[in-house]
């Protein structure tokens, strides 16, 4: 496989065929996740059954309770504009961090692209954390931030909250990430009130997503994009779409053991 960076998060990653994939190959890509976040993997001419196939030899799948299944495929979870009068929002987040566990990956295979617009942006959240203010580090040093669901309709067995580091160490590459969600998902900071902890996130969130940290993915017929909840921030781009957009998405829960040098 040829590999190439595609911005400041995320390889390309060419000659690679989903059907069948050896342990070995999956071992480089989780090693690739791990360092630069975002893996586009162009020209796969596959279907939903060899998706769940390639996403199970990382591991375990999970499903968000509430999401919408893909009709005939409980894994994956059916994401589209079709019949919408009203765009979706979308908002920089990470995908079900408010679980103990987060789901390690989530990748999305385009069904159908639109004829313009629907772009899905990724932020460096290693970078995030690299390029914080001296002084903003060391006051967020040890803090944590609690997590709480949004929008879904869940069951009286499911987490509805879960406390995580802001900075947090990736359990693959061992670097220091920021991991925070989108704003009305990260309900406190520890030792902080409602109001310092809503102008913190307001502040990481901006920082987190400025221009030089954001890789802007335009989507191509056989494209499959997966990406590490535990580096990248990510959210689509609903302004100007013309025409349907219709993406399947399945999460693999854990990450692989890390292996001391």
């Amino acid at each position: 496989m040829d590999t190439v960076a595609v911005g400041p998060v995320g390889m390309r990653v060419s000659d690679l065929s989903l059907v069948g994939i050896d342990p070995g190959t999956v071992a480089s890509l989780q090693a690739l996740l791990a360092e630069h976040g975002v893996l586009v993997l162009p020209h796969q001419d596959i279907n939903d059954a060899t998706f769940v196939a390639f996403l199970q030899a990382f591991g375990q799948l999970t499903f968000s309770t509430g999401e919408t299944p893909v009709p005939g495929c409980a894994d994956l979870n059916l994401i589209s504009n079709v019949g919408r009068a009203v765009p979706p929002k979308s908002t920089f987040h990470v995908d079900t961090s408010y679980v103990s566990r987060p789901p390690a990956y989530t990748a999305l295979r385009a069904v159908q692209i639109p004829r313009s617009g629907g772009q899905t942006l990724f932020s460096n959240q290693y970078r995030a954390y690299d390029t914080l203010p001296y002084e903003v580090k060391d006051r967020l040093r040890g803090r944590t931030i609690t997590h709480v669901v949004t929008g879904l309709d869940l069951g009286p067995d499911d987490e509805t909250s879960a406390e995580h580091p802001i900075f947090r160490e990736h359990p693959v590459s061992g670097r220091t990430s920021l991991y925070l969600t989108t704003a009305a998902r990260c309900r406190s900071i520890s030792g902080m009130g409602e109001d310092e902890t809503r102008e913190t996130v307001q502040y990481l969130l901006e920082h987190s997503t400025r221009e030089e940290n954001l890789y802007r993915h335009a989507w191509s017929p056989g494209d499959v994009v997966m990406w590490d909840n535990g580096c990248v921030l990510h959210r689509a781009d609903h302004e100007g779409v013309v025409g349907d957009r219709v993406m399947h998405r399945g999460m693999v829960a854990d990450y692989p053991r890390r292996i001391a040098a």
